[in-house]
């Protein structure tokens, strides 16, 4: 019975279709403008790839501490 309920009321992820996407695209022209978009999707990258330095760091910096700890 559980499952049945679940099942039915969950939102399956990964299921975008074209429509969904042009509707999500439209909103964000309507909400954020053509020129806001670039600035936007710039930051973004910038704080991605700070992320990824930053967790790249934090692994070094953990195997480093297990080689001393030998």
């Amino acid at each position: 019975m559980y499952m049945d309920f679940v099942s039915i009321f969950s939102i399956p992820l990964g299921t975008f279709g074209t429509t969904e996407i042009v509707v999500i695209v439209i909103l964000a022209l309507l909400l954020f403008g053509g020129k806001k978009i670039p600035e936007l999707m710039k930051g973004l990258g910038t704080g991605l790839k700070e992320f990824k330095k930053a967790s790249e760091d934090e692994k070094d910096s953990e195997s480093e501490v297990k080689k001393e700890k030998k």
